[in-house]
């Protein structure tokens, strides 16, 4: 098997990725990716109470053609730290699976070689070029809102000479933290382990990028321009204005109220950010991040429609912003014919 390495480019590269514990039985072939969203509206609400205990998260969607369904769980982050997670209809779906689809990931094969000649140029690849810190990369107003917050979630000082990218994934982190909410995937490792225990196949949906020289991508990165401004100027309005939306949203999902997950809407800044990684020449020309989206999509719908075809029960995981995206893999099953029905 290759190995993947995650470069540490933040959220582009390894935020979307899911480890994958369950065997591995049919690969489809390797393809490149990145995603964008749309930015709903930001939605005002009064502080929430964080559900802690079990909670078994939303019902699932259930994709079908004939008597063959395909069941897709919608995960969620960030949720409550306190939260366990355990559904009993899931684990009575995975029970009698065939196939797992797993969920579309990134990786980067550079191999041994290639990983040591990287490291060299992995160490300050965060920092702004030329010295650069923050108030000299940002405007005034928005810098003077990042120092409020900076103090208020006790962000060291070292991130002041960080890209506005790294940054804001500092400060976000910090904010999840203060607020009782953690980005983590227990809930997806919770889900493979339950694939493991009943020896569930997985057919992979990954996305191969080719580091064909990694030290030179790496180099050019760090001394290269990205635009990353909008991504530092809106994880700061999420964090200013949507921690209550984010906890009434954890809230949601972690008791199954789908009609509220609906209607509450934030500021996107995972869109914003990978879009500002996506901006960078280096890891677009390096990487081969073009058009990566539309190839992924296409990954996985081709794995969608064989488990159909093939067996009369799978299970799958998509991100929840996937699922409910009206211009994603839902609506272009729908339109090829397959049935698709939301949990009640």
């Amino acid at each position: 098997m290759l190995r993947h390495t995650c470069i540490a480019l933040g959220v582009l590269l390894c935020a979307p990725a899911l480890a994958q514990t369950a065997e591995t039985a049919e690969t489809p072939q390797t393809v490149q990716t990145a995603q964008t969203a749309e930015t709903p509206p930001v939605v005002q609400i009064q502080e929430t109470v964080l559900v802690v205990g079990q909670r078994p998260g939303p019902g699932m969607w259930k994709i079908s053609k004939g008597d063959h369904v395909l069941w897709v769980f919608a995960t969620y982050s960030p949720l409550p730290v306190k939260m366990q997670w355990r559904s009993q209809q899931v684990e009575a779906i995975i029970a009698r699976s065939q196939r797992y689809l797993s969920p579309p990931t990134l990786g980067a094969s550079v191999g041994l070689w290639g990983g040591l000649k990287m490291l060299p140029h992995v160490a300050g690849m965060r920092k702004n070029p030329g010295g650069a810190l923050l108030r000299d990369v940002v405007s005034p107003e928005v810098y003077a809102r990042w120092r409020v917050l900076k103090a208020k979630y006790g962000v060291a000082d070292d991130a002041e000479s960080e890209r506005p990218v790294f940054a804001a994934e500092t400060l976000y982190r910090a904010g999840l933290k203060h607020a009782g909410l953690a980005s983590g995937d227990e809930v997806s490792k919770a889900i493979e382990a339950l694939l493991a225990a009943n020896k569930v196949k997985a057919i992979a949906s990954h996305v191969q990028l080719d580091v064909p020289d990694p030290g030179k991508t790496l180099r050019e990165f760090k001394q290269g321009s990205i635009d990353d401004t909008e991504c530092f100027k809106v994880t700061i309005e999420r964090l200013e204005t949507d921690i209550a939306v984010m906890r009434a949203r954890a809230n949601a999902w972690a008791t199954g109220d789908l009609s509220e997950i609906r209607k509450l809407s934030f500021v996107d800044r995972e869109a914003a950010c990978q879009t500002a990684m996506a901006s960078s020449a280096a890891l677009r020309d390096g990487m081969g991040l073009e058009a990566a989206e539309k190839r992924v999509r296409k990954l996985w719908l081709e794995a969608a429609e064989h488990v159909l075809a093939t067996y009369p029960t799978s299970f799958a995981m998509l991100k929840l912003s996937n699922v409910l995206r009206s211009d994603y893999v839902m609506t272009e099953l729908k339109a090829r014919g397959y049935t698709v029905e939301a949990p009640d």
